[in-house]
């Protein structure tokens, strides 16, 4: 057995100690909002939180998370109201067809975290992929999440 929390619950899951993270939210817990994209842990799509810092739950396994807290996209809205980020994403109509979102706003968060004012620079610190290419409107809506209240 293995305990994980995730977007502040516990889940006692009866899996293999070496089962992605990724698979663990997606299959055993029901949190589809990570997505899989690359199988190698290199495009972000399955970006979440662990303690606060942005990993690939392709390549981290669940017994590694266990005793960390998990974020997910789902957890990121409190009381129904979405997050900064999730609202400038919004305003500025980021995704195109929006499968590498998710990963794209876990990574923004996490950078706004350490950065509260990040530069152009530190943005481009991102690593996330998107095949439809929207950097331009990924930098805005960073920059807009920057301006407003957490």
């Amino acid at each position: 057995m293995i305990t994980l929390k995730v977007n502040g619950q516990d889940h006692a899951l009866d899996i293999e100690p070496e089962m992605p993270l990724l698979w663990a939210l997606r299959n055993e817990i029901g949190l589809t909002g990570t997505k899989y994209g690359c199988g190698i842990g290199q495009c972000g799509a399955c970006t979440v939180m662990l303690d606060g810092k942005p990993v690939r739950s392709w390549s981290f396994t669940a017994a590694a998370a266990q005793g960390k807290t998990i974020t997910t996209i789902e957890g990121l809205s409190e009381g129904g109201k979405p997050h900064p980020v999730q609202a400038a994403w919004v305003a500025e109509d980021v995704p195109q067809c929006g499968y590498c979102q998710s990963g794209q706003i876990m990574a923004a968060v996490a950078l706004l975290a350490q950065k509260p004012k990040p530069t152009d620079a530190d943005i481009n610190t991102i690593t996330n992929i998107c095949r439809c290419g929207t950097y331009g409107r990924v930098r805005r809506a960073i920059h807009r999440a920057a301006g407003m209240k957490a």
